[in-house]
């Protein structure tokens, strides 16, 4: 079982884990240190990019019928938020909803706020939106609050090899004031 201490530093094989399969794989990454962070918005400005060059990771609980639930890595982009009704379409299931903190950790092998858009539980299915995958550069949480990757969404995809569907919505603030 991973340590889980909460100054950061918890699940330190997961970030080792992480670090091991971008070297062996030979992809270009960059890792970036900044004050620990977890909250999407203010590690990207910490980090110096918009929301939308950012992997938002969420674990749902997906209940698929009475005896059938199941864990999905939901992943959108920072400035978006994931359309529950979507993933319980893609499903077919009766509820979808967020994780409790403490099977989200546990699956993800993170604390939150250091999610990372790979799984390494096989009882954790990935899901990614379609914009994650086309992004040219990809933010995330190296699963630590101090210390963030950058990818690409190509390498990304080929790496997590997560489903890719559409399970993005627009973020509620970008609802309240549209664009012009």
């Amino acid at each position: 079982m991973p340590d889980r201490s909460h100054d950061g530093s918890a699940h330190h094989d997961t970030y080792e884990h992480l670090i091991s399969l971008l070297d062996s794989s030979s992809v270009a990454y960059r890792l970036i240190d900044h004050q620990p962070e977890g909250a999407t918005e203010a590690v990207c400005a910490l980090r110096g990019h918009p929301a939308s060059e950012a992997a938002k990771c969420i674990v749902l609980r997906v209940k698929v019928d009475r005896r059938t639930t199941r864990h999905v890595l939901a992943v959108v982009l920072g400035d978006r938020r994931v359309d529950l009704d979507a993933v319980r379409a893609l499903f077919d299931a009766r509820y979808v909803g967020f994780s409790d903190p403490g099977t989200a950790e546990r699956l993800a092998r993170a604390v939150p706020g250091t999610v990372l858009p790979f799984s390494f539980d096989p009882d954790l299915e990935l899901v990614a939106d379609p914009d994650v995958v086309a992004q040219p550069k990809l933010y995330f949480n190296a699963a630590r609050l101090d210390r963030s990757l950058l990818i690409s969404g190509a390498d990304y995809e080929r790496l997590a090899e997560p489903r890719v569907e559409r399970i993005a919505a627009p973020s509620a603030q970008a609802v309240a004031s549209p664009q012009l």
